[in-house]
């Protein structure tokens, strides 16, 4: 890595820690309740409306039945906008209603907050439906994934209450109080530095040279002309004019980062100029993306009363992700070796000596490309301003385990946090095995049924991965969307499915996975990669919170200092990647000893 790689890394670290201990200070006061009363009086009438109450606490199941069915009531409205956007209001452009799979794949996806987008934004969806179903979804689905963080902490800070708060509660205060004004204050940031908010028709404009692009002749059926060989017969075309994409952005690209999403207006995402268009910008959309996650832990710190033990989980994290740093950059910064060998003129010599540069956003070049790819697949967020598809095998790697161990390191607002802790007790639970003492974790001991359901949740996710790529490798339909054979195609789909499974988004571009194959199967992951592990997530909070708190003797293992943290950092990376070694044997390695044959 280069001084100007660390220099990024250290600044970026840096405005995380300042913006998140303030923001840890006010999601403590959200969990447990501790809100300015004219806030308070606020919520009172919508509480009434809605049939409960801010004081009306629920078990753990009520919890879980009460989040999927509105999380599901929210797959249906998404869905149907979709379907009937074609007659609805704020459609400028004429878009059509979307297919039944892709209005699948979509409604789920952002519902999840997963935000996989197998089409491209300005050519699908009208202003309606990117602001009313999916920047909604943006909010409901960060919000559901914090509520879920609430629950868990409050299993560990109970005292044989056995209840873990009220989810219609924690949906309100975090959406009204959290959510909306970080997100108001974002988007007017973005569109101080150019970022488009209108509801304007599209532009065509005249463009300062005259394009020349190819494209497949038709005949008089108006099926695509072939030649002998069945490849398309291609004609040459010229254009002056290009249509610019409007709409309300902004607003969408605001909650798409704050709430760790990922969708984005435009198919280019955050590469887009309408979605990024400056050096500070960039720099602010990686904020913004690690901004709840890490106040969470200062959150969780404070809520089970102990400072040490949010820093010693926000340790965890920042190690494994400083380490994905300095794999990926020097492995994007060292380019690849082959450009050489297809010349020896100065050009291409250039192009070695300058690195990997295929995909990379020219504005902002390798280190922050590199460092937004391992931000955005460490925080579930999805967003990208480069395409990893492009990137060398090892630097595609690094995105692709980041998702796989669980999105855990950092992770997306809520789940990061929840995903953690299931790693904090299956390491408490080890080293007790290794002492001989029952484990116990902030004064709750973890036994038998507790260790089932983390069971359950950590090895949901890697199942529904390795089952979805071993379909989708083996199926006509996968193998169809397939364009590189090879290793890297399998690292393609490889790569889809623990984005999808993992509620992450982010796509190496090179799969044709808007098929109804695709759809259907990545959308089936992602709702089973997200509630296969909440579900057990809440009963583990509601088995904690029903547990007496032991106090603190000579005995306890001390889960907050650099012992733990390493023993943490363990069990994530053995636990949570050895399920994935020999795909990623088959992928990304074998990829890049193709690449390296000397090595």
């Amino acid at each position: 890595m280069t001084t100007m790689s660390w220099g990024l890394l250290t600044l970026y670290l840096g405005l995380v820690l300042v913006a998140a201990w303030p923001l840890g200070i006010w999601l403590a006061r959200l969990s447990s309740g501790t809100i300015p009363v004219w806030m308070q009086r606020v919520e009172a009438p919508w509480y009434r409306l809605a049939g409960t109450a801010a004081d009306k606490s629920m078990n753990w199941s009520q919890y879980a039945l009460a989040l999927l069915a509105f999380n599901a009531l929210g797959v249906f409205a998404v869905y149907a906008l979709q379907r009937l956007q074609v007659w609805l209001p704020l459609n400028p452009a004429g878009m059509a209603a979307v297919s039944p799979d892709s209005a699948f794949n979509t409604a789920v996806s952002f519902v999840t907050n997963t935000n996989w987008q197998g089409y491209a934004g300005e050519s699908t969806m009208s202003y309606l439906t990117q602001m009313l179903a999916l920047a909604v979804q943006n909010f409901f689905s960060a919000a559901t994934g914090i509520a879920v963080a609430f629950a868990l902490i409050r299993g560990f800070a109970a005292r044989s209450t056995g209840v873990i708060g009220n989810f219609w509660v924690d949906l309100t205060r975090i959406t009204a109080w959290l959510l909306m004004p970080l997100s108001f204050v974002f988007a007017m940031f973005l569109v101080s530095q150019g970022v488009i908010q209108n509801f304007d028709a599209y532009m065509d404009v005249t463009t300062l040279e005259i394009n020349t692009y190819q494209q497949p002749k038709s005949g008089p059926d108006g099926q695509a002309l072939k030649d002998a060989t069945g490849k398309p017969v291609m004609q040459d075309l010229k254009t002056a004019t290009q249509t610019l994409a409007m709409g309300p952005v902004a607003s969408q690209e605001a909650i798409k980062m704050i709430g760790t999403n990922g969708g984005g207006f435009f198919n280019a995402n955050s590469a887009h100029p309408y979605e990024n268009p400056t050096a500070l910008s960039n720099l602010l959309q990686m904020l913004a993306i690690f901004l709840i996650p890490a106040a969470l832990c200062f959150a969780f710190g404070r809520e089970v009363g102990d400072l040490r033990q949010g820093w010693a989980v926000l340790a965890a994290m920042s190690v494994m992700f400083v380490i994905a740093v300095v794999v990926i950059t020097p492995a994007e910064q060292a380019g690849n070796p082959l450009i050489g060998a297809l010349g020896v003129d100065q050009t291409a010599s250039a192009l070695q000596s300058g690195g990997n540069m295929e995909g990379k956003e020219v504005r902002y070049g390798i280190n922050a490309s590199s460092l937004f790819a391992v931000i955005t697949t460490t925080a579930s967020c999805g967003a990208v301003n480069a395409m990893h598809d492009s990137f060398t095998p090892l630097g595609g790697m690094v995105p692709m385990v980041m998702m796989q161990l669980g999105e855990v390191v950092f992770g997306g607002t809520g789940s990061g946090l929840y995903g953690m802790l299931l790693f904090a007790i299956l390491a408490v639970f080890i080293a007790g095995l290794m002492i001989g003492r029952t484990p116990e974790y902030l004064g709750k001991k973890i036994e038998a049924h507790e260790m089932k359901l983390t069971s359950i949740a950590i090895l949901v996710t890697p199942i529904v991965v390795l089952l979805g790529t071993a379909i989708a490798v083996l199926a006509t339909g996968g193998k169809a969307g397939i364009a590189n054979p090879g290793a890297h195609g399998f690292s393609e789909i490889f790569y889809a499915f623990s984005s999808a499974a993992n509620n992450n988004g982010s796509a190496f571009a090179g799969l044709s996975a808007n098929t109804p194959f695709y759809n259907w199967m990545l959308g089936l992951a992602v709702w089973f990669g997200r509630f296969g592990v909440i579900v057990p997530v809440l009963a583990i909070a509601g088995a904690l919170a029903a547990k007496k708190r032991l106090p603190v003797t000579a005995g306890t293992m001390p889960t907050h200092g650099p012992l733990f943290v390493t023993l943490l950092i363990g069990t994530v990376l053995l636990v949570g990647l050895l399920n994935y070694v020999p795909g990623l044997a088959l992928g990304p390695i074998v990829e890049h000893l193709m690449l390296w044959p000397g090595h």
